[in-house]
């Protein structure tokens, strides 16, 4: 039986990101899609375009910085592995979802397979707060101990939501399909109560309507959410609001201490509540004790397998550990790739968002927006999640395939008869 190259390959990229989702082991996920990528290497005729590769490029060349320091200073290989596992994550994501839809070569099937996949996600998602009892228990913190976010739902929802508007075709047949699903996809976003996915919502809408090109409406809407935003936060700060309360209080606890969560740095480390509330500064201020110790390390970093010294056994993994005194990644993606990569680095990964980001000023279709509004997303969940250097990211492997799928829309443009 002959097998159909399209749907095979559309199969395994949708498993290659579920996993990438469910599989719990780091190292396992790496492993298997070297393999994917090794497979079709040996499968497949494999080049890239100029476009593509002005995109890869800058994050390879972040990977290969890595060395210089591991070299320099002669870390442990083991530490040294870690760190290269989780630089080549986002590579390999990248090349993943180009090449396979490069060769699918459907932008709706390229849709389609991210809304089912979201789809899947959600179910899981309702079968474990159903099956626990935490979607009763009235406590987010209860019903966020599942995931704390979903970002193959939200990309899901708004594909959903707008590809008619854009494609003019419908992605489902059934109009009964198509609203369960959008409301499947929602009632589940909601569910995370995750600030990161409530800005990730607002860059999509943003960038769907035109408000991150710069212009003097965008300024103006722009400028007046600022507005709304330090309004918000002066209402936060004028009521009392306390921490692990049931219902929305919870949330509203963690946006208001979002903004001194990720600038504070001066802690108290024998007050738990002002350190972990406070962690991604502490992190980031740890990580700049070790560039003074290096100072070499502000131009080209302090490479793979350097570690980061918190100067107390943080309980950061398991229970039935005592804890760690060192770490190699923060959460805060912008101190983590100028401590590993220093200012080159940093102007690489800048260059690399940038890039993206002009896709906004290409031709109005739904995938280049699609590209820029995730240059954007990855320049705020830098600063919260790492960003491409997040263990559990996907949205690397929803690039690669909208930058696939780009570049056959500028083919049909040029071809097009004047």
């Amino acid at each position: 039986m002959k097998i159909n190259k399209s749907k095979f390959y559309n199969f395994i990229f949708a498993a290659v990101l579920l996993l990438q989702i469910f599989l719990p082991s780091f190292r396992t996920n790496i492993l298997l899609q070297v393999g994917v990528l090794a497979f079709f290497f040996l499968q497949e005729r494999v080049f890239f375009t100029r476009a593509s590769l002005k995109i890869i490029l800058p994050i390879v060349i972040l990977f290969l910085m890595g060395f210089l320091g591991f070299l320099i200073h002669r870390f442990s290989f083991f530490n040294a592995l870690k760190d290269i596992f989780h630089s080549i994550k986002p590579i390999l994501g990248l090349l993943i979802g180009y090449l396979f839809f490069k060769k699918i070569d459907d932008f709706k099937l390229f849709v389609k397979t991210i809304v089912i996949c979201g789809l899947i996600s959600a179910t899981i998602h309702f079968s474990v707060l159903f099956i626990s009892g935490d979607i009763f228990s009235g406590s987010i913190n209860d019903i966020r101990d599942f995931n704390k976010d979903s970002f193959l739902e939200l990309f899901s929802l708004f594909l959903l939501f707008y590809y008619k508007k854009f494609e003019q075709k419908n992605l489902f047949d059934s109009a009964l399909n198509y609203r369960l699903a959008l409301f499947f996809l929602l009632f589940s976003c909601v569910l995370y109560f995750s600030r990161t996915m409530i800005v990730t919502a607002i860059i999509l809408f943003f960038s769907i309507k035109g408000y991150t090109l710069i212009t003097a409406k965008s300024i103006k809407v722009i400028v007046s959410l600022l507005v709304f935003v330090a309004l918000f936060y002066v209402f936060l700060f004028s009521i009392k609001i306390e921490r692990n309360k049931p219902g929305l209080e919870t949330l509203l606890f963690k946006i208001k201490i979002a903004p001194s969560e990720i600038l504070k740095t001066k802690v108290d480390r024998e007050n738990h509540k002002d350190l972990w509330d406070h962690w991604r500064g502490y992190e980031a201020k740890q990580a700049f004790e070790l560039m003074n110790n290096n100072p070499s390390s502000y131009v080209f970093g302090c490479g793979h397998g350097s570690l980061v010294n918190l100067k107390f056994f943080a309980p950061l993994s398991g229970p039935k550990s005592k804890g760690m005194k060192f770490i190699s990644e923060l959460h805060n993606g912008y101190p983590y790739i100028l401590y590993k990569t220093g200012i080159l680095g940093m102007i690489l990964y800048l260059i690399f968002l940038f890039r993206l980001y002009k896709y906004a000023y290409k031709t109005r279709t739904l995938n280049n927006i699609l590209i820029s509004s995730i240059g954007l997303f990855f320049f705020f969940s830098t600063l919260t999640i790492t960003g491409i250097y997040n263990f559990g990211d996907i949205v690397i492997f929803i690039l690669g395939g909208a930058l696939a799928s780009s570049e056959k829309n500028y083919v049909n443009l040029i071809s097009k008869p004047v």
